[in-house]
């Protein structure tokens, strides 16, 4: 039994022509996931110099919701690209010197744009999910995989530009960069980069049933059905539709739960006729109990809640701003504020609300939510809610303010 060789795949769906085409909105895509990736990330920093701002109070909805779908739509776009390409993977390597490390180099640089991207689909989608089956932290090695990705990314399209212009600027039915076999060469849809020519040449390619363009529709439609399958969880209008969507609406008021009390440990503090809520500043202190917080000026603000899952949902809250809080121990304007939950253990029992937000009018310590008391696994009997920051950082089961 011999291996596969390059021309053993014959079909004209290999082209420059198709590849080039889907390789565009893989690339787009790739781009959308990237720069809201860094949003995100940037939101979750709560310790740097020009602090994430505050505003719009829908902001961080908007992005993720298009992290999570460019991501999405990414998956059966790439799944074409590598078909329309994967022939080059039996390519023979030259024979001179020279050309043979270029070769090589090309096979890395392919590898490891290859493995970044397929790295980072499967761990967003099981991030998506709340499935974690490693691990290593998700959030850094996601985060740190976007650079290799879209680096690697960066350099393939810039060496195979040339090709990708040629493609786009002809009928998808030209024939004039097929390789000879009815393929096309390069990921990127261009030919070997050490100039060399497949062998075998003149054989004919294979039309098959299915043409190029209805392949490429194929695809399309492909995709769009794989965004409206789970953007349901950002977009509302979507969630009838939208089978695979998570986290749609499925707790107390229509807001999602992602941990509830039970496993954060809380059911018996929480419910403590003994809670009290500590705010500080220096030596100053003030303890209130939650009646104490319900006899103070009351606020009722809609604002949404978004979780780095892609997942979103509004409500209308109420609650004592955090301003407010803070001037009972006379904290100064543009104060930082560390927000300690009753949750004993777990990365995110404890948050930092910078100045912006703990100064914002919108920024709330809720105790109840569309006109009813908190429910437990909303974080009775007090959270923060604050406008444009991420569901992680939106801390639950709070009882202590304190000024850093």
């Amino acid at each position: 039994m011999r291996l596969p060789s390059e021309q053993d795949f014959s079909s004209r769906l290999r082209s420059p022509a198709v590849s080039s085409r889907v390789g565009v909105w893989l690339g787009v895509c790739f781009a959308v996931a990237f720069l809201t990736g860094l949003i995100s990330h940037a939101s979750q920093v709560t310790d740097q110099v020009i602090p994430f701002p505050a505003s719009p109070s829908w902001g961080y909805r908007v992005t993720q919701g298009l992290h999570v779908t460019a991501g999405t739509a990414a998956v059966p776009l790439l799944l074409v690209k590598l078909w329309t390409v994967f022939h080059r993977l039996f390519t023979r390597p030259p024979r001179a010197a020279r050309a043979l490390l270029l070769h090589a180099l090309e096979r890395v640089s392919i590898g490891v744009l290859v493995a970044s991207a397929i790295f980072m689909l499967v761990t967003g989608l099981a991030n998506a999910a709340q499935w974690y089956p490693w691990s290593f932290s998700f959030r850094s090695t996601h985060y740190a995989i976007a650079w290799v990705a879209i680096g690697s990314l960066v350099i393939h399209v810039a060496v195979q530009l040339p090709v990708i212009r040629k493609a786009l600027g002809e009928d998808v039915d030209s024939t004039d960069q097929d390789r000879d076999g009815g393929g096309a060469g390069g990921v990127g849809g261009g030919g070997s980069p050490t100039g060399e020519e497949p062998a075998e040449a003149g054989r004919t390619s294979s039309r098959g049933v299915l043409t190029r363009r209805g392949l490429l529709r194929s695809t399309w439609l492909a995709t769009g059905v794989a965004v409206l399958a789970t953007a349901g969880s950002t977009v509302p209008a979507l969630r009838r539709i939208s089978v695979f969507g998570v986290r749609s609406g499925d707790g107390p008021a229509g807001i999602p739960i992602n941990k509830s009390a039970k496993s954060a440990d809380v059911l018996g503090s929480a419910t403590s006729s003994s809670y009290r809520l500590t705010v500080v500043n220096g030596d100053r202190e003030v303890v209130l109990s939650r009646a104490d917080l319900l006899a103070m000026p009351q606020r009722r603000e809609e604002l949404p809640i978004a979780c780095v899952e892609g997942w979103s949902a509004s409500g209308t809250w109420g609650g004592v701003r955090v301003r407010d809080l803070l001037d009972l121990v006379d904290a100064p304007a543009g104060s930082d504020v560390k927000v300690d939950s009753l949750q004993e253990s777990g990365p995110f029992r404890s948050s930092l609300l910078q100045g912006n937000f703990a100064d914002h009018p919108l920024t709330l310590l809720a105790v109840e939510l569309e006109g009813e008391p908190l429910a437990i696994d909303h974080g009775y009997p007090c959270r923060i809610i604050a406008p444009n920051r991420p569901g992680v950082l939106q801390t639950k089961w709070v009882d202590r303010l304190e000024v850093v």
